[in-house]
């Protein structure tokens, strides 16, 4: 019963008021953002609405991270297109609804792939993820939310002119005035929810005509109204042709969301002060993207603006999340004519002030301070995350970058201290990592024609880290052997020892008896 207790955090100090207004406040912004990813991926604004609500709910309940709101995002939409556009050139006569179907299952297998990350525990390696990197996707994505609003300024197509333009750019201002303002006066509601009503009333009393939420929907969709996510078993051809086509973009789906929504949940813990747990955060996706398959959604992940708007509002449970997806629910079933007349100043005002809030302002203040090697890694994920809009990609490419830099540093680090004792033994005191990278350094250290019958190399300052660095002991060992000589390896620590001990069948080096780190002595010694 403890363990129940423990995975729904019922023992979590609840401010229900918070906690439910935080929930509205995140169902308004969802609605124009579910429909603008499922139409950048070709689909029926339903599929995105639907996906918003069952993962919302899902992952409320069962995630790794309270506060933390998912549902359809722009990561994964962007992936169907390519796989839209691959499906007509295999299928010419493809009808949108077959398309829909190849989408859905793309969306479940996807969703086993998220499980299976979390059964084997690889939400950890979220870790490796440098702190440039993540300056570089906040600041990105902040940059991608902001300009993404600007849709928001045309009408069919076209850039608004005069009165249209001056009245929406008054009611943006006015609605980002009050969720800056009302904070300074009172937080006793969230100043969000405040400034999306306010500004509707405003435009009714007023009867102002600015752009509404029915005005983004798609030509031939006259209302967002729709009943209950329909359970459906995708209908497509179950055979290994089917599943090697659509394997390759699951895993790109399962991909991006993972990294998507561990590097929010990473993002919201540092706002917190609070820590998340990464492996059930992934099973929760993973899990919510398998039940939306079936009930007829896109699939998503993790929405970081939507998940700051929840937090800045207050809210730190699980119930805002539950709140927030039962709501838009309520919306698509019952409240669509209310919705649909919202004018969409009121949620780009809402999604400006969240682009300001999310980007690091701090990191602006690094230049100059920081090394080099971080402030590129920095830039160029900012630049990938924008241009390309692919923050799976921008987040790779930054952790390699950060890698190559680090095994660089290190391996021209490694240095070796030579003497020889009273004994005519010759020691080589090693200093720093001996990897891959710093292979070609360690062996330049070493000079075997020149050298005593007998040599120790002393690794009390350094380690053997990879597969690389016991095939240079053993090149190093054979080479003295041929020239007659005795190579001793000396203050190996026990991973080093467990390291050279896996490998016994490849290599064959004599390992002193260290009474500091207990090793015993090398059987092929």
């Amino acid at each position: 019963m403890r363990k129940i207790i423990n995975l729904f955090d019922f023992r979590q100090k609840v401010d229900y008021k918070i906690e439910i207004l935080s929930g509205l406040t995140v169902a308004l912004a969802l609605v124009p953002e579910a429909i603008a990813f499922a139409m950048i991926a070709g689909l029926s604004p339903l599929t995105g609405l639907y996906a918003a609500f069952s993962i919302g709910l899902i992952t409320s309940i069962l995630g790794g991270r309270p506060g933390m709101i998912s549902g359809a995002t722009g990561a994964v939409a962007v992936v169907y297109v390519g796989m839209i556009s691959a499906l007509k050139e295999l299928y010419p006569a493809i009808t949108i609804d077959e398309i829909t179907q190849y989408v859905f299952a793309t969306v479940i297998l996807a969703g086993v792939l998220q499980i299976l990350a979390g059964v084997l525990r690889l939400g950890k390696f979220i870790r490796l993820v440098p702190h440039s990197v993540m300056y570089g996707f906040v600041n990105g994505l902040a940059i991608v939310i902001f300009l993404a609003q600007f849709d928001a300024f045309k009408i069919d197509g076209e850039w608004m002119t005069g009165m249209d333009l001056v009245m929406m750019s008054a009611l943006v201002i006015f609605t980002m005035f009050i969720i800056w303002g009302l904070p300074k006066l009172t937080k006793s509601v969230p100043s969000s929810l405040v400034a999306i009503i306010v500004v509707s009333l405003i435009t009714v009393l007023f009867k102002i005509d600015t752009k509404t939420v029915v005005d983004t929907l798609p030509g031939d969709m006259t209302s967002l109204k729709g009943g209950f996510p329909p359970f459906n078993v995708p209908d497509i051809p179950w055979n290994w042709e089917t599943l090697s086509f659509i394997f390759p973009y699951s895993l790109i789906v399962a991909g991006v969301g993972l990294i998507e929504s561990l590097l929010t949940l990473n993002l919201i813990d540092e706002i917190t002060q609070t820590r998340g747990h990464s492996n059930r955060e992934c099973i929760a996706q993973g899990t919510a993207n398998f039940v939306t398959g079936f009930f007829s959604g896109m699939g998503g992940c993790a929405m970081i603006g939507q998940s700051l708007i929840n937090i800045s509002s207050g809210a730190r449970a699980r119930l805002s999340g539950i709140v927030a997806a039962l709501a838009l629910l309520s919306f698509i079933m019952w409240g669509a004519s209310i919705i649909e007349k919202l004018p969409m100043a009121a949620l780009v005002g809402v999604m400006f002030m969240v682009a300001i809030g999310t980007f690091e302002w701090a990191s602006l203040k690094v230049f100059g301070k920081m090394p080099l090697t971080d402030i590129i890694v920095m830039i160029v994920v900012t630049l990938v995350t924008v241009f390309l809009h692919n923050l799976a990609l921008a987040v790779l490419i930054g952790v390699i970058i950060s890698a190559l830099t680090f095994s660089w540093e290190n391996a021209i680090r490694i240095r070796a201290r030579k003497r020889i004792d009273e004994n005519g033994v010759k020691h080589y005191e090693i200093y720093g990592p001996l990897f891959f990278g710093s292979v070609s350094t360690f062996n330049e250290k070493f000079n075997v024609q020149n050298d005593p019958r007998e040599v120790i190399i002393d690794f009390s300052e350094s380690r053997i880290a990879d597969m690389s660095a016991i095939e240079a002991l053993n090149n190093l060992t054979e080479r003295y052997a041929k020239a007659g000589k005795n190579i001793r390896l000396r203050h190996l620590s026990p991973d080093c020892q467990k390291l050279l001990k896996n490998a016994d069948k490849i290599i064959e080096v004599n390992v002193d008896e260290d009474p500091t780190y207990h090793v015993a002595v090398d059987e092929l010694a």
